[in-house]
């Protein structure tokens, strides 16, 4: 916390020494993610390059989406966040990524604000010296363009916060506020519906803490920011056709058709893979035995958190009258908040983590599905809260001899955690980068050739062509085909269709792929005459005629 102090008759502010320690844990993440983000570390991919690509058209004034190309359902936030820097710098991956590396200091600060007001100072400089660490699964979903996650968690933080302050008597325009907690909801749910558990019990944490002001204005205003934040996905699904509304879409992509995998194996997957991955313990490629162990003992973490929320609750309940009124305007209210505060990030988690483990995915694909629990990360503070605790008082001398047994192990297990993290991250920096620097060095050379000497209508795979777009801003246009050489998933169609017109276009494959072995097949004797060149383990053809089997 930062204290007045009047120097040579000008106001400064002082930082306490735990503050000071969480402004350089957060300073030394920064940093670290920036260098990242210069070297476009974690590696580029095309459903970025869409997002980048809507933030080009944005910056353009060409187009306004609501939703990202080709679907109806995840909003373009980041991409309108993106916008003036890309129309003022032009396409570039670190240019594009910099606003997420703002969200992700957002996301420090705020987090360290509501830790510090629930808990104490130096938990939360301990929580924020472990989020500054980052491996390549926590920092992917940190710092690439990919939708939603960036943006809703420091959404709900400040959600926490405002109710905090408002059930605490510390908030003075405490309508406007409860305005502001309705337009960060209806954004949170335009940009991304993963976010929709802890979005509901931030809600009833503040009608817990403002219940009789809501049946006023304060109540009109909370409604009125939850329509102007989701306008464009309300105005967007009036427009859309019958079975392209985002409740539909969203059915249609969340739902599995063939034999659903048992609850063992997706609670396996999501416990022992998924919460381990999301919270920096594990490499990119899996965890092994040794890191599940925080998996196994997140629940018990979870009902620890959520029995320390409900005895704290009650205990301020029983507080003296006297030591309830000197708490100030909040009374018992403000007393009351951060248990029911703890207790709301516990359900979140808890309702996440069910909502995961419910799909198929988090037995079939735990490794590539995991990013979808990264949002655990806004639970920390009351996870680890319970451990902590237990190591303060046993280092105290203020328990029993089980209660210092208890408090050492409660320390092992946070030291365990850290060091962990800590080791990973240190990996990921020295090791795990290599092979992101040399993609993107090919991606770049196949762009540069392209733009170069052509040909600059292409058509290639998904994972090639909107990336190949944004790197040559749009010089060069790509058409999708899959690997049978058939229309794909074309996310913006204005580019299918120029290629499609094109009277000679070229077609890029990866060497030795099955997409280059069918294409060879079809040109037969001409295959050796139409590659122009072997470009960043890329082939490049370009015949004298087009191929297009489809037709």
């Amino acid at each position: 916390m930062s204290h007045p102090e009047q120097h040579r008759g000008r106001w400064r502010p002082r930082l306490d020494r735990p503050a000071l320690a969480a402004l350089l844990f957060g300073l030394a993440g920064v940093v670290y993610r920036l260098v990242l983000t210069l070297f476009t570390v974690p590696v580029s991919n095309s459903d970025e390059a869409t997002f980048g690509l809507a933030a080009l058209h944005i910056g353009q004034g060409r187009e306004r989406p609501v939703f990202l190309y080709g679907q109806h359902y995840m909003g373009m936030l980041e991409s309108y966040l993106a916008a003036p820097l890309v129309a003022v710098a032009g396409p570039s991956w670190p240019v594009l990524r910099l606003p997420m590396l703002a969200l992700y200091a957002v996301f420090l600060y705020l987090i360290h604000r509501l830790t510090r007001r629930l808990c104490t100072p130096w938990f939360a400089a301990f929580v924020v010296g472990l989020l500054a660490l980052g491996p390549e699964r926590v920092v992917r979903d940190q710092l690439t363009v990919v939708g939603g996650r960036p943006e809703v968690k420091p959404a709900v933080l400040l959600m926490l916060l405002i109710t905090v302050g408002l059930a605490a008597g510390t908030v003075h325009r405490r309508r406007l506020a409860v305005g502001l907690f309705g337009l960060l909801v209806g954004l949170a749910v335009w940009s991304d519906w993963l976010i929709l558990p802890y979005l509901a019990v931030a809600g009833l944490a503040l009608v817990w803490a403002v219940r009789r002001e809501l049946l006023g204005w304060s109540g009109l205003l909370l409604v009125a920011g939850v329509v102007v934040g989701v306008a464009p996905m309300i105005i967007d699904n009036l427009r859309a056709g019958p079975g392209d509304d985002s409740l539909s879409v969203f059915r249609q992509v969340s739902t599995k058709v063939g034999p659903q995998p048992p609850w063992s194996d997706r609670i396996r997957g999501g416990l022992l893979e998924g919460v381990p991955l999301a919270h920096g313990l594990c490499p990119v490629d899996g965890c092994g035995r040794w890191q599940q162990w925080f998996g196994v003992l997140y629940p018990v973490l979870l009902l620890a958190a959520a029995g320390l929320a409900v005895l704290a609750y009650r205990r301020a309940a029983g507080a003296p009258r006297a030591e309830r009124v000197g708490r100030g305007a909040g009374g018992l209210r403000g007393a009351r908040v951060g248990p029911v505060v703890q207790l709301a990030l516990v359900v979140g988690a808890a309702l996440t983590l069910l909502s995961y483990v419910r799909s198929p995915l988090a037995a079939t694909s735990p490794l590539d599905n995991a990013r979808y629990l990264s949002v655990l990360q806004l639970s920390l503070p009351a996870v680890l809260w319970p451990l902590w605790v237990a190591a303060l008082t046993a280092w105290r001398g203020t328990s029993s001899v089980l209660g210092r047994f208890t408090g050492a192990l409660s320390a092992a297990v946070l030291a365990a955690l850290t060091v962990t993290t800590l080791v990973i991250t240190v990996l990921f920096a020295a090791t795990g980068t290599a092979a992101s620097r040399t993609e993107e060095r090919q991606a770049r050379e196949l762009a540069a050739a392209l733009r170069a000497d052509g040909p600059h209508e292409v058509y290639g795979d998904y994972w090639t062509c909107n990336r190949l777009i944004f790197n040559t801003d749009e010089s060069v246009v790509c058409g999708v085909l899959d690997g049978n050489l058939s229309p794909g998933q074309n996310r913006y169609r204005p580019y299918w269709r120029q290629v499609g017109r094109a009277e000679r276009p070229g077609y890029v494959v990866e060497i030795d792929s099955p997409m280059d072995r069918r294409l060879r097949r079809l040109l037969a004797d001409r295959a050796d005459a139409a590659p122009v060149r072997e470009v960043g383990g890329y082939r490049v053809y370009h015949p004298d005629t087009p191929v297009r089997p489809w037709r």
